[in-house]
């Protein structure tokens, strides 16, 4: 998962303006259409080398930023007739110059921010007020502030005018890497923000990384109605990335597993309405049962306070800095948009009827009977995470522990065996050194991420959740998750045509490499699968975790779509209506599944309150994941990776084109899945 630090940063790098933020007193543009004719029609007069649409749409998108501060309509022709580059090889060679200074610009602040979080993302002893202090600083908010004042945003945007989704979808397959190279340098500058308010959502988005991320259930505490314990008394466990993968590594336990997955899910319906007691967050000196709900200590219950509304605080928290930002975004004016149609660069109605048709398909009541089948049970909510198709499944939780806790005993050790992975995974010796070289691999305070370099001569970071004792089986089968994306960021910043393509269409085709990196973790712990039915099953194991994270995303943009519609709304309000929109999303693709109704499980995961709308990117990744997989099957595994990511940042329907053939598309999974179940015997 990508850090947080890098939302941060972006968001603080596009934003930046002299006007203030008072509604009524606005730094307005003051650049009418007679002014933009009168320059375009000069400019066309000088320049018949020069196509008159980019003359004009560079005018244009100019003026859409210009502000009276910037000058008078006088000033602004003088600009444009002074900064407008009317011989190519000229744009050319500032454009290279751009490059190299955004790039120095990028690094550099990454670097910092790098510093600025070390203490909250690493397991660096207690936080502090002053690490937060920190954390939430971000010491780039005001370059594009400073780039407007200096007049360098303009000429960027004169010069390399801004291109809508609409419009690199139609023009973007004829484009050479230029010419994809100039319109994403035009992407730099596509709307004007006041930088108090990019500071405003570190701040806020920072307060809700640290919630998330310092949130653990001590699992020795918990206990049954008959006041026995369950779970190792050493056991502290991050919500929700970590309680669901407990639940997911006690499918092989036949004795007690199914009683611990009972208990891990009370605690999450706990956690999702907010009954749970605060005195067992980050604690584990009380016992705690979570079906009954009480806290009990040596002589017995005891009172307590529950959480209240905090979860649901911190997602009004970032609706508020993120719809602080939509007047200044005049065609991507709500968050929603700039998150689908301008970061995914795929419309939300689109990704919307994309996911309704896989949750709606008759494959999802086919897996679930065979599931059912394979478990001797009916099914119970928490088995979206159903983990039997693996085949680490079959393998005992504590020898597969046994085996990571002594090949990684800290996190060194991990970064000095990835050359070696990589060389067990296909690459040469000299280029799998060059790329894990790049990565630094580091104890994370939560449950793990990747961060990627912002220029050539910076690290990637690779962050992962480290005990004492070792790094356990789930740490490793998370680091392993991370380690594909630092691949991807390592080959997507060095070998991509230019600087400003660097990067991949956006954050779910490195979750693609991330997925497939992760699917061999038992191959690089050099177990070997020779099941027969291997195929089979992880197609379908693939399938099953696209059905459930669809179903997350759906709750979640359902829930950012209620956010606009009650823009006033209480934490209190926001709980009841995410409940609610979890409960309907279920009713709606889970129940005839699943035979059960009102389940609030879709509402547990963490990204709803860190990351906003980041859910959307797994169910993508997991469909490109799979295109991926099936084009690569037979080829060499290294090759094919490094020719696809390092093809550059365009949209992903013409990524996707140039990397397997075809767009993004429910069809092969839905084919694969059905003969999977015919191959198990399921009509």
């Amino acid at each position: 998962m990508k850090n947080i630090v890098i939302l941060v940063m972006i968001m603080a790098f596009i934003v930046g303006c002299s006007c203030p933020e008072n509604k009524n007193n606005i730094d307005a543009p003051n650049i009418d259409t007679a002014t933009i004719n009168m320059v375009t029609t000069s400019l066309l007069e000088n320049s018949e080398s020069v196509d008159t649409a980019l003359i004009d749409k560079g005018v244009n998108h100019a003026a859409s930023l210009w502000r009276n501060s910037d000058g008078t309509k006088e000033e602004f022709i003088s600009f444009c007739k002074e900064n407008f580059f009317i011989p190519k090889e000229e744009k050319a060679q500032v454009f290279s110059k751009l490059e190299q200074y955004f790039e120095t610009l990028n690094g550099n602040f990454a670097q910092i921010g790098v510093g600025l979080n070390n203490n909250l993302a690493l397991n660096n002893g207690p936080l502090h007020d002053i690490d937060k202090m920190f954390g939430a600083y971000s010491a780039g908010a005001h370059l594009a502030n400073d780039l407007y004042n200096n007049k360098i945003a303009f000429i960027v945007a004169l010069n390399f005018p801004y291109y809508s989704l609409t419009e690199k979808e139609e023009l973007g397959l004829n484009w050479t890497n230029e010419e994809w190279a100039w319109a994403r340098m035009g992407d730099k500058f596509d709307s004007r923000v006041p930088a108090q308010l990019g500071q405003k959502f570190g701040q806020v988005n920072t307060d809700a990384d640290i919630y998330i991320s310092d949130y653990n259930i001590y699992m020795g505490s918990l206990i049954n109605s008959n006041g026995e314990t369950m779970f190792p008394d050493d056991m502290v466990l991050l919500t929700h990335w970590n309680l669901r993968d407990e639940i997911k590594s006690n499918y092989a336990d036949t004795e007690n597993g199914l009683a611990k997955q009972d208990m891990v899910y009370s605690v999450m319906k706990r956690i999702i309405d907010q009954t749970i007691p605060t005195s067992v967050i980050n604690s584990g000196e009380l016992k705690w049962n979570p079906v009954a709900n009480k806290v009990s200590d040596a002589n017995g219950d005891v009172s307590f306070e529950m959480e209240g509304d905090d979860r649901y605080q911190q997602i009004i928290n970032s609706f508020h800095a993120l719809q602080a930002m939509d007047e200044f975004n005049p065609v991507l004016n709500t968050y929603i948009e700039r998150n689908f149609s301008g970061d995914m660069e795929i419309a939300q109605p689109e990704v919307e009827a994309l996911f309704h048709e896989l949750l709606s398909s008759v494959q999802v009541k086919k897996v679930g009977a065979l599931i059912k089948q394979r478990l001797g049970r009916d099914l119970k909510p928490y088995d979206i995470w159903y983990d039997g198709f693996k085949s680490r499944s079959s393998i005992s939780a504590d020898l597969l522990n046994e085996k990571t806790t002594s090949k990684y005993p800290n996190a060194k050790a991990f970064e000095v065996d990835m050359q070696n992975m990589l060389v067990d995974l296909g690459w040469e010796n000299e280029r799998a050194e060059f790329l894990s070289s790049r990565i630094k691999v580091e104890a994370a305070r939560g449950s793990g991420h990747a961060l990627g370099a912002e220029m050539k001569d910076m690290y990637s970071y690779l962050r992962t959740r480290l005990p004492e004792t070792g790094m356990n089986y789930k740490g490793y089968n998370i680091a392993v998750h991370e380690f594909g994306h630092n691949v991807e960021q390592t080959i997507s910043m060095h070998d991509v045509p230019y600087y400003s393509m660097n990067g991949i269409p956006n954050t779910a085709f490195t979750e693609a490499l991330a997925f497939i990196f992760q699917s061999r973790d038992l191959q690089l712990l050099g177990i070997k699968d020779n099941n027969p039915d291997k195929i089979y099953l992880k197609t379908i194991d693939t399938f099953w975790s696209i059905y459930e994270i669809m179903g997350v995303s759906m709750v979640d943009m359902n829930l950012w779509k209620w956010l606009y519609e009650n823009p006033n709304a209480t934490a209190l309000e926001l709980k009841v209506a995410a409940i609610d929109i979890a409960k309907d999303v279920w009713n709606s693709y889970y129940a005839p599944v699943f035979g059960t109704s009102d389940e609030p499980i879709l509402a547990i995961y963490s990204h709803m309150i860190a990351y906003p709308l980041y859910l959307s990117a797994y169910s993508f990744g997991h469909l490109i994941n799979f295109q991926i997989e099936q084009y690569i099957s037979g080829k060499d595994f290294a090759n094919e990776v490094e020719r696809m990511y390092s093809i550059g940042r365009l949209t992903p329907q013409a990524w996707m084109q140039k990397a397997v053939g075809a767009k993004i598309s429910n069809e092969p999974i839905l084919t694969a899945t059905q003969a999977a179940v015919e191959y198990f015997g399921v009509k």
